[in-house]
């Protein structure tokens, strides 16, 4: 498994940009399907945006697309969240998780997990 550890997060307005990072250590970063998925207070977990181990496959969430961009460095062992545009709904508590194997993007296909970063944006 790998560990992970996510940074970037913080408090914006409306309509500002924050960059998320996450940072994994462990073995082999690049076999990994990697997401970001997020929580809002009172409501489930859900899935944000996802890349497949080369970068080759990207999935949006429908709110987010046109405004959040993931992308990865496996030199870096890096996976990163740009979040332009940004909206009050999108405040939550921002999680990175990893996977072996396919591209289904249900949370509890994940196996590793990070500790969260806080976004909040203000109207």
């Amino acid at each position: 498994q790998v560990q992970l550890v996510e940074s970037g997060g913080g408090l914006v307005q409306a309509g500002g940009s924050l960059r998320l990072s996450c940072a994994a250590s462990g073995r082999s970063f690049s076999a990994y399907t990697m997401g970001w998925f997020r929580q809002a207070p009172g409501k489930e977990r859900e899935f944000v945006a996802g890349i497949s181990w080369g970068g080759g496959t990207i999935d949006y969430v429908d709110s987010v697309k046109g405004r959040f961009t993931i992308s990865r460095d496996n030199i870096k062992n890096t996976v990163y969240l740009q979040m332009n545009s940004l909206k009050p709904e999108d405040t939550a508590v921002y999680y990175c998780a990893a996977k072996l194997g396919g591209l289904n993007y249900s949370p509890a296909t994940f196996g590793s997990w990070g500790q969260g970063t806080q976004v909040t944006v203000s109207s």
